[in-house]
């Protein structure tokens, strides 16, 4: 990977020095399969500096995802603490947050509490998942038929926080996810706007100016009082807490300090490091995939079973409403678009499906 990096420092400022540059993007390399990954620091992705963009395209084309490090002001573990905290809350103090598939007496479809079920003969996957999304407030209701206008206004959906009485927990949850969630959508369009620039494609970033749909998941995984026969990998056997799949859009994922993340690589399922207090993960799926013309790899992944309750934080950044997905940045058709024009189309598909923003 550093004989890699040499040839890419030809594009970097000429005030950048070669030591300083590789213990940046490459620091602490040990001999594990993913050393080689770019970690990418925060402000750099940020400032837009040019000289971090092969550096992230070559990691993107040779495993899948990259790193983001140092991020200023903010903490994984307070993140970890809130979540923990409001897991442990009682059930009907969630419910009063819970989706309304779950609770019919509330309004929030999407944003809000989706308490998993712990059922090995009728459901696959265990985990509770609290949904956060870039509205606070919405507009004025939508009278009309139109299908897609409709869906516009119900997509905007606000967010439901917890009210439980204790002030200072309801602040302090609130504020720190709201600043997670933008730091996050930050990182998503910075990716983004690097991507198009490595790849000369000046158009892209235009599909994400805005994120009517993006959104963040809180996810905890409990530990399964039984084993669930139908969560064995049919590629290798494993046992598993979430099944093998790509994503669809742009992920930036928080695993802290919990193992059972794992991501294919040259055909064989292989351990990723976790994030740790400061730094995140980025990978991309099939759509976004398919509109830079399939040259950066959607990476294959899954969480193996592990024996103790797994947290992590999943943000989703998708195309805006009237983005154009039926033709990729070089005018091919793309899969989406044998059935779909604008992601808006999409969307109203994949919402029929599922309750939460899953893409």
């Amino acid at each position: 990977m550093k004989v890699i990096a040499l040839v890419f420092l030809l594009v970097a400022p000429a005030t950048a020095l070669l030591p300083d540059l590789l213990e940046k993007l490459w620091p602490e390399q040990e001999d594990g399969v993913f050393d080689g990954v770019a970690k990418i620091p925060y402000k750099d992705l940020l400032n837009d500096n040019s000289y971090i963009d092969p550096f992230l395209l070559q990691s993107m084309k040779t495993y899948g995802f990259f790193y983001v490090v140092d991020v200023p002001e903010y903490s994984a573990a307070l993140e970890h603490d809130y979540m923990k905290q409001f897991y442990d809350l009682d059930e009907d103090v969630k419910d009063e947050l819970a989706i309304r598939r779950h609770n019919p007496a509330n309004k929030n479809a999407y944003r809000g509490y989706c308490p998993g079920l712990d059922d090995v003969e009728n459901t696959l996957q265990y985990k509770n998942l609290y949904n956060i999304g870039p509205h606070e407030t919405r507009g004025a209701s939508v009278e009309s038929d139109n299908v897609m206008e409709k869906l516009r206004y119900d997509c905007q959906e606000p967010n439901v926080w917890p009210e439980t009485g204790n002030c200072t927990f309801d602040k302090g949850f609130k504020e720190t996810f709201q600043a997670g969630f933008e730091i996050r959508r930050n990182i998503g369009r910075a990716f983004i706007r690097s991507i198009a620039r490595a790849m000369n494609y000046p158009n892209l970033p235009a599909l994400f100016a805005e994120d009517e749909f993006s959104a963040m998941g809180l996810r905890k995984y409990p530990i399964r009082k039984k084993i669930n026969s139908n969560m064995y990998s049919d590629f290798d056997g494993t046992l598993l807490r979430e099944l093998e799949h790509i994503d669809s859009t742009v992920t930036v994922l928080s695993t802290f300090n919990n193992g059972g993340l794992e991501m294919l690589y040259k055909n064989q399922y292989r351990a990723v490091p976790v994030t740790g207090e400061n730094s995140f993960i980025v990978n991309i799926g099939k759509l976004v995939d398919d509109l830079i013309d399939n040259k950066v790899p959607a990476v294959r992944h899954r969480v193996t079973e592990v024996d103790f309750d797994r947290y992590s934080i999943t943000y989703f950044l998708g195309p805006q409403f009237d983005a154009d997905i039926a033709r990729s940045m070089t005018g091919k058709l793309t899969d989406a678009g044998q059935k779909y024009t604008i992601f808006g189309e999409w969307i109203k598909d994949y919402l029929g499906a599922i309750e939460l923003f899953y893409y």
